[in-house]
């Protein structure tokens, strides 16, 4: 920016039910990845934020786990970190699958934000594949039940819509200084980063056999003087017969997760990344409040 430029800077939380496409529309609008995706629901467990610049706005993107009924102590750390996330927003933006439509999980949630005082806007996902009919028949829906400042069109996935959209959140934020220098993309750490690359290999790799069974730990993470990166993680499980599902037969399958998530790591970091995983089962991996910090989860009772 010049030095006449006045800095501009907000917080807008991306919020929708499990496969809405929120981390890949927040990858889009930062250019960059900075959270995995999958085909499988409920991929994002954690609040992340992805910095993304337009002209003279600094756009801070709080991507957070898809919201649903929670049964279990970590869906219910999940979902909490969705809805504090929107706590100190300036803006809550709703992501809707639009082929889905108004599904369970969006009614209870736009009963949520229909109290809410923050300003909120509408973005309906993936509607290059969805009627046009469909797509006027849910917003009419929609907004009868919520006051949206706007409504917005896209396809997370093709690009359609987005650059319009980051625009139009841009004119929203407020003149400020800028929280992140330009040149970062998002607020995670290495560490962390790491154990999510090789989470979204299990999710890609297993597929159904491995529902979410699972947590990757990073147990050591040690710079080398050669500048490379030694991780070595761990990879949770809660029974032996999952253990089993990861190792693959003579341990093909840890050999290929493991060579993906090292290439995927290493173009993250821009250096050399000696990758070392094993399995472990703790059956009660879940109740580990340990772990909880180590993911970026708040322990939830």
């Amino acid at each position: 920016m010049s030095e006449d430029t006045v800095p501009k800077c907000g917080l807008v939380a991306v919020v929708g039910a499990p496969n809405a496409g929120k981390s890949t529309l927040v990858n889009a609008l930062v250019g960059q990845k900075v959270a995995i995706v999958s085909p499988k629901a409920q991929t994002t467990r954690v609040r992340l934020m992805g910095v993304a610049i337009e002209d003279e706005a600094q756009i801070l993107l709080l991507d957070t786990p898809g919201i649903f009924a929670p049964r279990r102590r970590l869906d219910r750390a999940m979902v909490a970190a969705a809805w504090g996330g929107t706590q100190d927003a300036d803006l809550i933006a709703l992501v809707i699958d639009a082929q889905t439509g108004l599904s369970k999980r969006i009614n209870a949630m736009l009963d949520t934000l229909k109290n809410r005082s923050e300003e909120k806007i509408l973005i309906l996902n993936k509607v290059d594949v969805t009627p046009k009919e469909n797509l006027l028949s849910l917003i009419n829906d929609v907004s009868k039940r919520v006051e949206f400042t706007d409504i917005y069109m896209i396809s997370a996935t093709t690009g359609d819509g987005v650059s319009e959209l980051k625009s139009a959140l841009a004119a929203r934020m407020a003149a400020g200084p800028w929280h992140f220098p330009a040149d970062q993309i998002s607020d995670a750490t290495d560490r962390m980063n790491a154990a999510e690359v090789t989470r979204e290999q299990l999710y890609l790799q297993l597929h159904a056999e491995l529902p979410y069974a699972s947590a990757v730990e990073t147990e050591k993470y040690e710079e080398r003087k050669d500048g490379s990166v030694a991780i070595h993680q761990q990879i949770l499980v809660g029974r032996p017969t999952q253990r089993a599902i990861v190792l693959g037969k003579g341990g093909a399958r840890i050999k290929a997760i493991g060579a993906a998530a090292r290439e995927e790591i290493g173009k993250l970091l821009g250096r050399k990344v000696h990758l070392f995983l094993h399995v472990k089962v703790r059956p009660e991996w879940e109740e580990d409040r340990g772990l909880y910090q180590e993911i970026g989860l708040d322990w939830v009772e």
